[in-house]
């Protein structure tokens, strides 16, 4: 027995979760991302918020999960500088730069999902 779920029941499981910290936004924008999933390669899901809240983590920007991704103060401190070093490369410019290198470090090594206030980034 399956019981078929909405954009809006999905979002509001992962809201429900307690042991994570989805925005409403971010939930929705979640919740959109794995029903876009589901149909272009046509698999159903089932959904798990465990694995779900193990496998993505928002963030408020770009920049916000490069200084939490690469934890290090030195690295962080140059994220926040426009000058950001990622696995020994280092890129410098101005703010849109920096976050289209960010945006390509995550696509090259997992999923981004953007919306309106933040980022949700898959496990890299």
């Amino acid at each position: 027995m399956k019981k078929t779920l909405t954009t809006y029941d999905i979002a509001n499981e992962l809201l429900q979760d307690t042991n994570a910290s989805w925005s409403r936004a971010g939930a929705f924008a979640l919740a959109e991302h794995l029903e876009q999933y589901e149909e272009e390669t046509g698999e159903e899901m089932e959904l798990d918020v465990v694995s779900i809240r193990c496998d993505f983590s928002e963030h408020s920007s770009l920049e916000d999960w490069a200084s939490d991704y690469f934890s290090d103060s030195k690295q962080a401190s140059k994220a926040m500088g426009l000058e950001l070093d990622m696995d020994g490369e280092t890129w410098t410019g101005d703010e849109e730069e920096v976050q289209d290198a960010i945006r390509s470090y995550i696509q090259d090594y997992g999923q981004l999902i953007e919306f309106e206030g933040g980022i949700i980034v898959s496990s890299l």
